[in-house]
Parts: C-alpha cells; structure tokens; sequence
C-alpha cells in the first residue's frame, strides 16, 4: 500500500538548483572517500543480464525482474536488481588481489517495491562494491570494520556538505552500535522487525543489523535475504535515525559472501539445491572465485538524508502514484 508522511511545517532547506548541485557534490564526495578508504577502483557494470547466467540476484527471493526478449542474441534478458554475483566474477576476471576491490554505479528497476513512500521508489540507483578478503577475514570483527569505515566515509561527506550549504542542521551519529538481529529480538519482544528497527534506531542513533536471513529463535526471520550471495551469519544493514520522519533509515545492505559451505547450506535451507548447476555457483564451488566482502550503498538515499529531505522523490526522478504526487503539491515538497 502506498503512503506518504509529510513532516509538520517541512521545507526543503535548498531549492531545486542548489538541490542538483548538492547531489552531484555528495555523489563525488563520497565515491572518492570510499574508494580511498577501502582500496577500490571504478569499472562499468551491466544495466542487464541473460537469464540462463543466473546472474542475477534475487534480493530476498520473491521479486520480479524486469525481463524482455532480445531477437538478436535469441535470448532473454533482465534489469539488474543488484550486481553482488556479477561483481564476485568481475574480480576474478580483472585480476584484482586480496585487499583492493571495484565499485560501480547500479540502476536498477525494482518492479515489485511493495509500497512507494517517503524513501521507497521502484528506481534504484546504488554504488555497488565489493572487495576480495582472505579465509582469515570472514568473522564479524572484519565486517565490522568495514561498516566503520562505510560510515566514517557517510559522516565525512555529511560535514563537507554541511561547510558549503551551513542550512543543513542534522548532524548523523559517527559512532556505531553494532547489534544482531537475534538480539534484537531479546531486547524488544513482542515488537515487528521494524518495530525494533526503529526502537533501536530512536536509542542509538546509527545502528548495524546483523546475522539477517536466517530463522531466529521464534522461528521468524528479521528480514528476507537470497542464499546465494550474503553469508546469514556475517552480513547486516547500515542504518541511522531519520529524525525529520522518525523512522529506520537503512543506506546499506552488505555482508562477507557465501563460502562453499554456507552456499550450500543456505541453498538446502531455502529448497534451492538444483541452483548449484548454474553457471556462477557451479564456479564458486569448484573455486573459481574470490572471497569477498561487498555491499550496495543508496545513493538517492544518501543524498536525501544528507541533505534533510523529507521524500526520495526530491533527489531522483521516479514514477509516482496520483496521491503522493497530489499530497506532495499541496504541501510544497517539489519531486523531481
């Protein structure tokens, strides 16, 4: 169902012309702080691949992708809804070595959003990146200093933003509180994974989520993730306090990649056994692959929480409904 909140006596702190100068400021910004913290390298990416590579990912496993047929390769083809497979591939292929990594920009349409609110859209714009790690890194004390840095770099370009438009108040926290999702669940019972999403979030300011995609103790699981990239037990989302809409606000959806191991046992778990034919698990299990770590990065939704903007429409141009465009002008909130 779609639904818009509009924060009591919102304004844009910057109109539209200063607004497209800020989004190309943070998307620079940013990008360079992240390649420099982590070691990575721009390269393109597809907008589309052919369904039998089995490249494409499956989010939580139930989205539809948006698929056409291609006369030409007598073929069909889909958007991409990440590229964590296809970057996992692109390493070995480039040649990178254990500690540097590549990163991209990713569009993607995602067809079956299930709501279009303040900060969901069925366009997708990301930075994908990903990263090639030893056996010795894949534990939660690496990752964690990943989602350090991840947020180091998010709280940099915040205050260069912040030095060129002083109008931006709202400081993010640097500091981040690190919490499974099992323990979520302790310390909050009887609430919905938002619910304790947002509780947490209201307490602690920036949060990461871990160990998300596999059963917790009741049985539930926090949120859907597919089997065959993220390893359950090492992954999680980035997410800060949105004060203006006082809701979770996650940027980031990463993880330590599947292993031999916890690809199969992961496929077993969701019935998807038959997947070890395809193309890129069938490489991954006889070794072809690096181990990575990786993730995508929101880069709409970077730029609306930086730069304090109340829907995700302010900062990408999207297709709305006819009351959220109709909410929307009445209240003065311009969508691109």
């Amino acid at each position: 169902m779609n639904s818009i909140v509009i924060p009591k006596g919102y304004r844009s702190s910057l109109d539209l012309y200063q607004t497209q100068k800020a989004i190309a400021l943070t998307k620079r910004i940013f990008q360079d702080n992240l390649a420099g913290k982590l070691d990575l390298q721009r390269v393109s990416a597809p907008l589309m691949v052919v369904d039998s590579t089995g490249l494409n990912d499956g989010l939580n496993g139930t989205e539809r992708p948006v698929t056409f047929d291609i006369p030409a390769v007598n073929g069909c083809a889909s958007i991409v809804h990440s590229l964590a497979k296809w970057k996992r591939m692109a390493l070995a292929k480039y040649g990178f070595t254990a500690g540097r990594g590549l990163y991209t920009d990713m569009n993607a349409i995602r067809r079956d959003e299930e709501s279009l609110d303040n900060i969901h859209s069925i366009y997708v714009d990301q930075w994908d990146w990903e990263k090639i790690i030893t056996k010795e890194q894949r534990n939660i004390e690496f990752l964690q200093s990943i989602v350090k840095d991840i947020v180091g770099c998010i709280c940099d370009t915040q205050e260069a933003l912040m030095n060129i438009y002083p109008v931006l108040k709202y400081k993010l926290k640097r500091e981040v509180t690190f919490i499974s999702s099992e323990e979520l669940l302790q310390k909050y019972p009887g609430k919905t994974p938002k619910e304790r999403e947002l509780l947490s979030c209201r307490e602690y300011k920036t949060v990461f989520i871990s160990q998300i995609g596999g059963a917790l103790s009741d049985g539930s699981v926090h949120d859907g993730r597919a089997p065959d990239y993220d390893d359950w037990s090492l992954n999680g989302d980035i997410l800060f306090y949105n004060e203006l809409l006082d809701i979770p606000f996650e940027v980031s959806s990463m993880g330590i990649r599947v292993d031999q191991k916890s690809l199969l046992s992961q496929l077993h778990i969701r019935g998807c056994d038959d997947w070890a034919q395809r193309p890129f698990h069938k490489a991954l299990l006889d070794g072809e692959l690096p181990l990575t770590v990786g993730g995508g990065i929101g880069q709409s939704r970077l730029c609306m929480l930086i730069m304090n903007k109340a829907h995700i429409g302010e900062v990408q141009s999207s297709v709305w409904d006819d009351e959220t465009l109709r909410a929307c002008a009445e209240h003065g909130i311009e969508l691109l």
